[in-house]
């Protein structure tokens, strides 16, 4: 397995691997901004619309792969556009191949994230998830910090209104033992 960091003619190669990944991840249930049935051509859309993010600088996204051109995994680092937040980024679409679940894929790539942004200076990540997902467990093991729940943020895939949870953590800092409760 190896792991790229993709600039955008990387991204524009990988569009039809990246997309069946985001329709799969769908598909097993994961809230990651899309209801079901998520439509192929709408996800090859959805990555093509992140190449401008990506050729600018904007959007960090990087790629797991298997056998040769098989994308395992994925996540990315959506950088701050206005300088009160250059300190910061979020965290986002971090997906895994079931077949590649539970094999430490979700974790490596998180923590490649982690240590890209502390490598720019960046001192503040954040994400959202939706809460009591499995996605959940990993964050809090991984030292990120719940700051609290919103009700009805996001419909799951299934277009059922879930409550979301905010996570941030401090790249770089020690981390803190994970949050119970």
């Amino acid at each position: 397995m190896s792991t790229t960091r993709l600039d955008a003619a990387q991204l524009d190669v990988a569009i039809e691997e990246l997309a069946g990944l985001l329709a799969e991840t769908v598909e097993s249930g994961a809230s990651v901004g899309f209801l079901a049935p998520l439509a192929r051509a709408e996800a090859v859309a959805w990555w093509r619309g992140r190449s401008a993010a990506v050729a600018a600088g904007r959007l960090l996204v990087w790629v797991a792969y298997g056998e040769p051109g098989r994308v395992l995994g994925t996540v990315s680092l959506a950088l701050a556009d206005k300088p009160n937040s250059a300190h910061r980024a979020e965290l986002v679409k971090l997906m895994v191949r079931r077949d590649a679940r539970g094999r430490g894929l979700g974790r490596s790539l998180l923590t490649l994230a982690e240590e890209a942004a502390a490598a720019r200076g960046i001192t503040l990540l954040h994400l959202d998830t939706e809460t009591g997902s499995p996605a959940e467990h990993l964050y809090r093991s991984s030292g990120w910090t719940p700051v609290g729940a919103i009700p009805d943020y996001a419909a799951d895939p299934a277009g059922v209104l879930r409550p979301t949870t905010i996570y941030y953590k401090r790249p770089g800092a020690a981390a803190a033992p994970p949050a119970t409760g």
